[in-house]
């Protein structure tokens, strides 16, 4: 097929475009910067990426806001109104599929249940990333619903491994400068997928005829407590850790550093927010995605993180 990917240079992306390659489709893309095959473009305004996309059989949406520290209206251009040009431009395109890439933050942060199944009903909740990612996703089911193409959408875990900024690199920075800190003791769970993981349980949603008009949940299919999650990076730096704290302690200092942080003019994803997604209880089941799919994760969390951090020495992140 061939196949246009949005934010193309994101590391998710990256790892889909290398085995469509591989399975010998062609592909081509779009990003803020242009590089190899890939067109600059912002999906928050018109521009020449959407004539890029015609001639495309397949759009895979990637671009998005990743971060608990944009606004509403930044989180809102980019992860509803983009996502609704991004639809717009593939079905001009003629293009018959588009896979758009969401977040298992649509069952909201907190509140959902454990084994939590695509079923199970989206919950705003005043989070400006959860609440962007489920409206991104009631545009182009809508449009599936309509019958303008044939759409599916895929709800990543914790994706974490080379490229990782959210869930790798970040919490590096963190930790080195003693600015990482886990709240409800260290005890909320982690719902880790590595990168090559996902990108193999995207490809399939993409390519199979059944996985049309369908949500799909991909994580590796276990929980992990976030200290020991973490704690693979500080044995990575050699440091005795994670720092942890009681939720309302760590939930304070996050929203004070955040506070400190702005009045430089910077910006920062230490805040309340990130401390309450860290204290979750559930887990997300992928037995939808195993049945329909075919998916089986591989990755298990030690192999990953001994991947991760070969990627991080060669980056020379851990010195």
């Amino acid at each position: 097929m061939r196949v246009f990917v949005t934010g193309a240079d994101g590391f998710i992306a990256k790892a889909v475009i290398r085995l469509l390659r591989d399975g010998g489709h062609t592909v081509r893309g779009m990003d803020l910067r242009a590089g190899v095959d890939v067109v600059a473009g912002d999906i928050t305004a018109d521009g020449a990426w959407q004539d890029a996309v015609r001639g495309s059989e397949m759009v895979v949406h990637t671009a998005a806001v990743v971060s608990n520290a944009v606004g509403p209206a930044g989180q809102w251009r980019v992860n509803v109104a983009g996502t609704r040009r991004v639809l717009d431009a593939a079905v001009r395109a003629g293009a018959e599929r588009f896979v758009h890439l969401s977040s298992v933050r649509a069952f909201s942060d907190l509140g959902f249940p454990d084994g939590v199944t695509e079923d199970h009903p989206v919950r705003p909740d005043g989070n400006p990333y959860v609440d962007t990612k489920i409206a991104g996703e009631q545009v182009v089911l809508q449009g599936h619903a309509e019958g303008r193409i044939g759409v599916t959408v895929v709800r990543p875990g914790d994706v974490y491994g080379p490229g990782s900024r959210p869930w790798t690199v970040l919490p590096v920075q963190l930790i080195k400068k003693w600015q990482f800190l886990l709240p409800a003791g260290g005890a909320g769970i982690f719902s880790p997928v590595h990168v090559d993981d996902l990108a193999d349980g995207l490809l399939r949603a993409a390519t199979l005829p059944e996985a049309r008009g369908q949500i799909f949940t991909l994580t590796s299919g276990y929980g992990v407590t976030c200290r020991e999650f973490f704690g693979h990076y500080y044995r990575m730096l050699g440091r005795r850790g994670p720092l942890v704290a009681p939720t309302p302690v760590a939930v304070g200092a996050a929203r004070l550093v955040g506070r400190a942080v702005t009045l430089t003019g910077a910006v920062t994803e230490v805040n309340a927010t990130s401390m309450r997604y860290l204290t979750r209880t559930g887990t997300y089941s992928i037995a939808k995605a195993r049945r329909m799919l075919g998916y089986q994760p591989v990755v298990e969390l030690a192999d990953g993180m001994a991947r991760t951090e070969r990627w991080l020495r060669d980056q020379g992140l851990l010195s």
